[in-house]
This record gives structure tokens, sequence and C-alpha cells, in this order.
């Protein structure tokens, strides 16, 4: 959580300097959600496609903050090579899903990807996963989605980051239900809720989730009551969202909160924190000062392809 929260502040500052070309979104008020996700996964086993607030998911699953910055900075040695926007990363291989920026698209999306591994006989022990905003909720695709893993009964955890607004668009405009989690029955899913702020208790809830998922108990839908604490992106100021819900429960910053629950059961120190803060921001520097250096994608030069490695261009 902290270490996605140091970078995305590195980040934030480029963009207001002008350094990065497209939008910077992070996810302040969501990494205790995203990071205990992230956290439950297995890199090169594992299927996650995160979203535009899930890099601290991103980070607990094993990305290196070299492909954020490298992305970020259209340098030519990132996984997407400098290509598309700064957000949709990923490595595939892996299990690391580039970002789709259609809402609700990425649960049909792991879905796919598990039933392949079904198909071909490595789907055992394996997770999908994916974590989604309110506003995906109202998209027919979230729809399709959810029924689709639900009629296949397939091994993935789908969150719900329900942050009080799509976009500006408040709760009361986006659904009508009393709570997200009523949706869960209907589909056929296994519904569980948390609060987003309280990290403790998001890492027990949705590490529960992810491995009864894991030991066939079929999907699992989260919800996960949180607030932005930041605008929709860093060119928005988030000035429609009340004082009263800013200064409420879900206003809390989970990262403050984790650090006060550990600090309270005796698993961290204050001077542990500090030595933590100082290598996270080395670590946040040198990848921004590494990523600066590189050079961006030369188009008279280069043979990449996003569908063929040029090695396999005699054979198209």
């Amino acid at each position: 959580m902290l270490r996605a929260r140091v970078l995305e502040i590195k980040l934030s500052n480029l963009y207001k300097a002008g350094k990065i070309v497209g939008g910077v979104y992070i996810g302040k008020g969501q990494e205790a959600v995203s990071a205990s996700l992230g956290a439950c996964l297995t890199w090169n086993k594992d299927v996650f496609a995160p979203l535009i607030r899930d890099q601290a998911g991103r980070t607990a699953f094993g990305e290196d903050p070299l492909d954020a910055t490298r992305t970020y900075l259209g340098s030519a040695k990132g996984p997407m090579r400098g290509r598309d926007g700064n957000l949709h990363r990923g490595r595939p291989a892996e299990g690391l899903l580039a970002m789709i920026s259609h809402l609700g698209a990425a649960v049909a999306q792991v879905g796919g990807v598990l039933l392949a591994k079904r198909i071909k006989g490595e789907l055992d022990g394996c997770v999908g996963a994916t974590c989604v905003g309110d506003g995906a909720t109202s998209t027919g695709a979230f729809h399709e989605g959810l029924n689709f893993i639900a009629v296949e009964r397939l091994p993935m955890v789908v969150i719900i980051a329900d942050n009080q607004f799509a976009y500006s668009t408040p709760n009361d405009r986006q659904y009508a239900c009393d709570d997200l989690i009523d949706r869960a029955k209907g589909y056929g899913l296994e519904g569980h809720s948390v609060d987003g702020t309280d990290m403790l208790e998001c890492a027990t809830v949705i590490g529960n989730a992810v491995a009864k998922a894991r030991s066939g108990g079929g999907p699992q839908l989260i919800v996960a009551k949180l607030l932005r604490l930041s605008g929709h992106g860093e060119h928005d100021d988030g000035s429609y969202v009340a004082t009263e819900l800013q200064e409420g429960r879900y206003g809390r910053d989970c990262n403050d909160v984790g650090k006060q629950q550990l600090i309270e059961k005796g698993w961290l120190t204050e001077l542990e924190y500090s030595k933590w803060m100082l290598e996270f921001n080395a670590e946040a520097q040198e990848a921004v000062a590494v990523a600066q250096r590189e050079d961006g994608p030369n188009p008279y030069k280069e043979e990449w392809s996003a569908i063929a490695s040029p090695s396999l261009k005699g054979l198209q």
C-alpha cells in the first residue's frame, strides 16, 4: 500500500509538471482493497486484470515499478514499448492483463482466460480477479461477464470498489438497490461486504474469498465501501464530493488506518515505518530517473508488433 502511494505521488507530481502526456489516475483511498487482492494472487499462475486505481494491487501482485514509470513516461523499454495510453500496460504471459478502459469488460476478459485454461487442463489451483468501480456495475458488459462466470462456476473474484461516485455521478443516480451486494444472489454468486478503509478487514475478507474461489467454491463477489480521496483523475479536483462524505467513515485514509492497526498490534514501529518511507521513495525516484533517461519508440526503425514478434514475421 505504501509503495504504491509513494510511486503515485511521484507520478502525480510529474503530471503536474507537464512531464506526463495523458491522464494520471491514482488509487488514494483504495490501496487496502487493491493490495489485499494483489497479495493473494501468484505471479505466473493467477490472472489479474487491474483497473485505474489498482497500482497497489499491481505492486502486491508483482509488477516492477519500472513498468509503471516507463509506460507513463513513454519509454520504448516499457511493457507497451511506449505505445498506447499510460495505464494500458500489462504482462499477459505472466498473468497481468492490460487494463481495458471500457467499464465492466475486464470481468468477461478474465473469465475467458480462465475458461481457456480449463479447456487446456491448466485451471487447477488458479484464480482470476479484477476490481471494478460502482459505475461499471451499470454496464451491459458487467452483467454479461458476471452471468458468464457464474454459469461456468469459474474460480474468480470480482471486487466492486463502491467509492460513492462514478466519476462525478453519485450512487443514488447509479443504482436503486439498497446495496450492490444484493446483486450477488441474483447472479448466483457468493457475496461479501467489507469496509474498504479497514486494512485488516480487507485482508481477511478478500483473502478468504480468494481462498474459497481457489478451492472450488465458485466465483465470489465482494463489495468494498470506500471513498476516493482525490478526484477521478489528477485533472479533477473532486469539488462535487460533499464535506460530510469527506469527513465521514469512508473518508478515512486506509494507509493511516493500516499504519495505526499495525502499530497497535506491535507489528510495526515508527522507526520501521520511517525506513520504509525512505526505501520506497528511493525506489520510486530511481524508477522515474531510469525511465526519463530512456528513448521513446522510433516508428522508422522498430518492427515491434503487439500481436506478433519480429521473429514470427515469416509465419504471418
